[in-house]
């Protein structure tokens, strides 16, 4: 072989190289693009994952790859201004006023009648009302025992009355400031050192954070066996959801966070249970779900949740989350306009079945039914819809449309389970939306003192979460709850969980009205 030839050789080896980076450097490119139109779509995009069945014939009637058009963008700011109309549209806000708001009634004479009373005779008036409001106020509250000494013998001793039972021996906290205080940092997410300064600059009252940081951890003390007879109500109904968000922590001689979490449980319209751990391993969970524990876990992808049902021997069934593979394609659908288009309007047609269920109010007998006449045959199109875009191999593992067939497809046998029993949901939303509290929290607050302040904080935010979902007013109940507990017994721990202390409070005031 020649020079030339040798020389001519090497050219198109070193050609064929060059062009295979540079087709690899321009897949690179592409998925970068991807990932930053992603990340642009979360920061500054709409944050609703909903499609409107227009935008969804669009995509499915459009080439794949180009970018929404006019006419789609359009959709998009019409349903944005409907939902701005809508939620615009304000009630006369006297039909959400309470009907025992105390009054306080201002009488205004005219100028005329001060001048001569005797000249006026009076005909009628007119009412108009307006909402006031008064801040918050301290108060001391004094316990006067008064002494007795008897009459006929004077050489007995003194009587005097005994103290009521309290949370703590000479705390200068009464049940009324513990539970502002907590509803302050758990329910309104204002930290210590927030609450310390109002206090201080708006009633002139010096409480330290310490002081107020040693009361939090007695009132989760006292709160503790009402947590734990929560976490057994929760788990008694044989189905839970579960999810868990990461919170930081100080670490006492490392002068730094570390990174803890708290695992979330709740049961679909019942309470919902905070345990705090200092990792995210699957041996947590054994922590969380009891040993006896038989039914189902509805649960995200985290390899966590396999594990640990692999150690329950068969007790413990997985159900997946529709929500979590909805997002995915919803990411995907830039790249992918008309697959990923076809996937969501399926997925919206199983939510709508959903929709119309909970309208109905259905029973689990009743879910299950329709489940399986209508939903089972949606839920194969989209298995086998999948199966074919995978088998087509046009999409790279790593881009958005790869990432969320290999995701669907991995747990698609988990998101069946909801079809197959009526007490399970469609999602996983209802423990999400749980956990958003603690994330607005941590805003502010940044993080725990320490592992032992992420226990505390779980209990009580258990039961302000637990609160909520029972449309209770947490001030009312820890004030009542704090009060009762230094009487309550162990038999009576039950009946002061949110959900029975609230149903006594609609049976005392049935009781009141037909007195």
């Amino acid at each position: 072989m020649t020079e030339e030839a040798k020389i001519n050789l090497e050219l198109r080896k070193e050609n064929a190289l060059l062009r295979e980076e540079l087709d690899g450097l321009r897949r690179e490119n592409a998925l970068l693009r991807q990932k930053v139109d992603l990340l642009i779509r979360r920061i500054f995009g709409s944050s609703s994952e909903a499609m409107s069945p227009d935008q969804l014939e669009l995509l499915l009637g459009g080439k794949e790859g180009t970018p929404l058009g006019k006419g789609e963008a359009s959709l998009e700011e019409e349903a944005d201004l409907r939902q701005q109309k809508e939620s615009s549209k304000r009630r006369n806000p006297r039909e959400n006023w309470p009907s025992d708001l105390p009054v306080i009634e201002e009488i205004i004479e005219p100028e005329e009648v001060k001048e001569a009373p005797e000249a006026w005779r009076f005909i009628g008036a007119e009412v108009s009302e307006q909402l006031d409001y008064e801040p918050a106020k301290f108060l001391r509250r004094r316990l006067i025992r008064n002494k007795y000494v008897s009459r006929q013998d004077k050489d007995l001793a003194p009587v005097i009355a005994e103290l009521p039972p309290m949370l703590q021996e000479r705390c200068m906290a009464a049940p009324g400031l513990l539970a502002a205080i907590v509803v302050g940092k758990f329910c309104d997410h204002l930290p210590l050192y927030r609450q310390e300064s109002i206090f201080l600059s708006r009633h002139g009252i010096n409480l330290p954070r310490a002081s107020m940081a040693r009361w939090m951890g007695l009132c989760s003390d006292w709160l503790r066996p009402i947590y734990d007879e929560i976490g057994r109500e929760i788990l008694s109904g044989g189905y839970v959801q579960i999810d868990e968000t990461p919170i930081s922590y100080l670490s006492p001689g490392h002068g730094e966070t570390k990174l803890g979490y708290l695992w979330t449980t709740c049961r679909p319209r019942g309470d919902v249970i905070f345990a705090w751990h200092t990792s995210r391993a699957a041996e947590c969970l054994k922590n969380v779900i009891p040993v006896d524990f038989s039914g189902t876990i509805q649960c995200d992808a985290y390899g966590a949740y396999p594990s640990f049902a692999r150690q329950a021997a068969g007790s413990i069934t997985l159900a997946g989350c529709w929500a979590h593979a909805r997002r995915k394609f919803y990411e995907a659908k830039e790249q992918a306009p008309r697959q990923a288009g076809f996937i969501l309007r399926q997925i919206g047609h199983l939510y709508r079945i959903e929709e119309r269920l909970r309208k109905q109010k259905a029973g689990p007998a009743l879910r299950q039914a329709v489940r399986s006449s209508e939903s089972t045959m949606i839920y194969l199109r989209i298995e086998s819809a999948l199966a074919m875009l995978k088998k087509s191999s046009r999409y790279l593992p790593q881009s958005s449309m790869g990432k969320a067939i290999d995701y669907a497809l991995s747990n698609f046998p988990l998101l069946g389970v909801y079809l197959a029993d009526g007490r399970v949901e469609i999602d996983n939303n209802l423990v999400e939306n749980s956990i958003r509290p603690t994330a607005i929290g941590k805003k502010n607050w940044l993080f725990f003192g320490d592992a032992e302040a992420g226990e505390r904080s779980a209990i009580l935010y258990t039961i302000i979460e637990s609160c909520r979902r029972r449309g209770i007013n947490p001030f009312d109940y820890l004030r009542d709850v704090l009060t009762r507990l230094p009487h309550a017994t162990n038999w009576n721990v039950a009946e002061l969980t949110p959900e029975n202390w609230a149903k006594n409070q609609k049976s005392q005031n049935h009781i009141g009205l037909a007195a």
